[in-house]
C-alpha cells in the first residue's frame, strides 16, 4: 500500500510540473528584468586610423532586452552591423534573448567603429558603452588585441 501511496505523489508530482502551469513560470520568467553580463569583448588592432570591428557576447539569465545603441568617448561613431553570405547590412538594434546570448563573432554581427580620437594600440583597452533597451547602460573596457585573436584559443 505503501508503494502506492508514493508512486501516485510522484504522478501528481509530475503532472505539476508539465501543462500550463510550467508554462506559465516560464512566460513569467521571460517577463522579469534581463540580467545581462558582457563575455570575451575584444577589439582586434585596426589598421593606422582606420575602421576597427568589435566584437562580444552578452549572456542573459532574465527576460529579452534589445542592445540598442553602443557609444566610446575614443571613437566618433559605432554601428552595429549584420554580415550575410555576400553583404553586410547597418541594423539599429539587436535582440538579447531570454535565457540566451547575443554573440557578436567575427563573419557574423559585430560593432564598426569609427573616428578613434587616437588611434588604438596593441594591449590598450577601448570603453564601449552598451545600451540596451530595458536595462540602461553598462560600460565595458574592451582590450585590442593582435589582428588574429580568436577568444578561447591559445
Amino acid at each position: 500500500m505503501l508503494a502506492t501511496v508514493l508512486g501516485g505523489g510522484a504522478i501528481l508530482a509530475a503532472c505539476g510540473s508539465g501543462g500550463q502551469g510550467g508554462q506559465g513560470g516560464q512566460a513569467a520568467a521571460e517577463a522579469g528584468p534581463a540580467k545581462l553580463s558582457v563575455a570575451d569583448p575584444y577589439i582586434p588592432l585596426p589598421p593606422a586610423g582606420g575602421m576597427g570591428a568589435g566584437y562580444l557576447t552578452v549572456r542573459n539569465d532574465g527576460g529579452p532586452d534589445q542592445l540598442v545603441k553602443v557609444t566610446s568617448p575614443g571613437a566618433g561613431s559605432i554601428t552595429m552591423h549584420r554580415s550575410t553570405a555576400s553583404s553586410m547590412e547597418q541594423v539599429q538594434s539587436l535582440d538579447v534573448p531570454a535565457h540566451g546570448a547575443l554573440q557578436l563573432a567575427r563573419g557574423g554581427t559585430h560593432l564598426m567603429i569609427m573616428g578613434w580620437q587616437k588611434a588604438p594600440a596593441l594591449g590598450d583597452e577601448v570603453e564601449l558603452d552598451l545600451t540596451f533597451a530595458k536595462s540602461g547602460t553598462i560600460a565595458v573596457k574592451v582590450p585590442v588585441k593582435e589582428l588574429t585573436y580568436r577568444p578561447g584559443q591559445s
